[in-house]
């Protein structure tokens, strides 16, 4: 395993780290490791961009959604023919 080390660190920033480490109940090191990875490596997935979105919304009760009323449709434009 490779290290890092960061040199001039706010000390804002690193408070903030220390205090959502332990909201995730992680060490610092930990909390970075984790934010590196979601930040730098790609998500892999397996399943289509089609497939995401069903498993995304399949817990709504699409009965529950209102359904806007309909509008009358536009007339086209009229041109004068002079």
């Amino acid at each position: 395993m490779a290290s890092i080390t960061i040199r001039n660190l706010d000390d804002r920033l690193k408070a903030t780290l220390r205090q959502q480490a332990a909201l995730h109940g992680c060490s610092m090191e930990e909390e970075v490791r984790q934010i590196l990875r979601r930040t730098v490596m790609p998500v892999q997935s397996d399943s289509s961009f089609a497939q995401r979105i069903h498993q995304r919304f399949s817990q709504l009760d699409v009965d529950d959604l209102p359904i806007p009323g309909r509008q009358a449709v536009r007339l086209p434009p009229q041109w004068n023919d002079s």
